[in-house]
């Protein structure tokens, strides 16, 4: 992949008589611009053209680099399934002749670099810019616009509003499993199923064919009827309806269950010690009061540890013991080793 874009571009150029060139013309491609999954050699390949008319600019020498999109008719595109997949991630199929003429009019005003491309920016906007801001496209109106549709859609308080009603009223065992149901109606939606039986509550998500652009379609579907915000990488961070059935019923209604309420709080002190990792009087500070806290998850209520066992380490006064030896003990008293 790398040989057939670069090695060609690169013997063309230095075999060409730059004093009586007119243009030099590189086809490179969106991959490189944006990015494309599963294509890093091939959006390598093409960065590497585009950075080929910036050094031949520079030498003062003409050279445009044409980042294309997706062309209408036979093509790349044309392989079975390419052209549906690039459709369904919000880009185009171009017109043959729209495109050329863009490609003339942009060697004809000495361009180094242009994109050309035919965009559903609404579309494309919730799987591009679905993580974090997008300063390349950001400035475009219709991103701008579509950005703003998004965070509207995200939310729709009369429909949460009535899910969190619901809910009130009902066991944690039975919003769990109405949780569960709304998950998989909108995981079949957005898979383009015709029923939630479709989405088993038990099957991983990427097992069913999500990717990043479907999982982000699930979060903007589950936003907008729980009312709650929610990260982008929610299918992935809990990869099952089940999995994110649990996690919106902790965000919604809270969680009552004491050992989920002390596994969430070790995970965020272990958390937080990675961040003190450099500052030493807080980490003193947070040991202490662990040598505190410890002795009260024991049976005996003792300052000492427990007493050398199987389980115990290599350590029986807590005094002595590591903050990863702290953790250890708290692991095994809540089941979680």
């Amino acid at each position: 992949m790398m040989a057939a874009k670069v090695a060609g571009a690169v013997n063309l150029d230095e075999l060409l008589d730059a004093s009586t060139l007119e243009a030099f013309v590189l086809f490179s491609s969106n991959a490189g611009v944006w990015g494309s999954g599963g294509q890093a050699v091939y959006a390598a390949a093409n960065a590497f053209l585009d950075a080929l008319a910036v050094r031949c600019r520079s030498a003062g020498l003409p050279a445009t680099s044409v980042a294309w999109g997706m062309w209408a008719g036979q093509g790349m595109a044309s392989v079975e399934g390419v052209g549906q997949e690039l459709s369904r991630r919000g880009v185009r199929a171009m017109d043959p002749e729209r495109a050329v003429a863009a490609m003339a009019d942009a060697v004809g005003r000495g361009e180094t670099f242009v994109a050309i491309a035919a965009v559903d920016w609404e579309r494309f906007v919730t799987g591009f810019a679905s993580a974090r801001p997008r300063p390349l496209i950001s400035d475009l109106p219709e991103v701008r616009t579509a950005l703003q549709n998004r965070e509207q859609d995200l939310v729709d308080e009369d429909e949460s509003s009535g899910l969190l009603k619901r809910l009130s009223g009902l066991s944690r065992v039975r919003q769990e499993e109405e949780l569960v149901e709304l998950v998989r109606a909108q995981a079949a939606a957005v898979l383009g199923h015709g029923s939630a039986q479709d989405v088993p509550a038990e099957r991983a998500f990427k097992e069913l064919g999500f990717d990043s652009l479907t999982a982000v379609e699930l979060r903007n579907g589950l936003a907008a009827a729980t009312g709650v915000r929610l990260p982008a990488t929610m299918a992935f961070d809990h990869p099952t309806a089940t999995a994110i059935a649990r996690f919106l019923q902790s965000e919604l209604v809270g969680s009552d269950d004491p050992l989920t309420l002390m596994r969430s709080a070790i995970d965020q002190l272990e958390t937080g010690l990675a961040l003190l990792e450099s500052d030493e009087e807080a980490r003193s500070e947070i040991t202490k009061r662990l040598h505190i806290l410890l002795p009260r998850s024991g049976s005996g209520g003792s300052s000492r540890g427990r007493e050398a066992g199987p389980d115990a380490g290599e350590y029986q006064d807590v005094e002595d013991a590591t903050i990863d030896e702290l953790f250890e003990v708290l692991d095994n008293e809540l089941g979680n080793s």
